[in-house]
């Protein structure tokens, strides 16, 4: 079985992301250091492999880097993807931090 290299944290926080040419929203059910799993409502294929999330903060958005790992499917809808994260900054790192101090 294999072990995640960091712990995630369960969250709710509500993104948008532009991929492939259209505008989504969905909300990070858990995230970590180098990773995270956006549930959405409805995804189109195909999609880019790589695009920017944003994650709306008290006074900024932070927009992190990301490619996809995971596609998730219910019924005949492409419902959630998780990502790893690409070179993620200090200041994702530090929001990630603040997260676990607050649990």
């Amino acid at each position: 079985m294999q072990r995640r290299a960091y712990e995630r944290i369960p969250s709710g926080i509500e993104v948008k992301f532009f991929c492939s040419g259209t505008d989504y929203s969905g909300i990070i059910t858990n995230l970590s250091e180098n990773g995270m799993f956006i549930s959405t409502k409805k995804m189109c294929f195909p999609f880019d492999s790589q695009f920017e999330i944003h994650i709306p903060l008290k006074n900024e958005v932070l927009n992190v880097s990301v490619r996809v790992s995971r596609i998730t499917k219910s019924a005949d809808i492409f419902d959630g993807i998780g990502v790893e994260l690409i070179d993620p900054s200090r200041d994702y790192l530090d929001f990630i931090k603040k997260l676990r101090s607050d649990q």
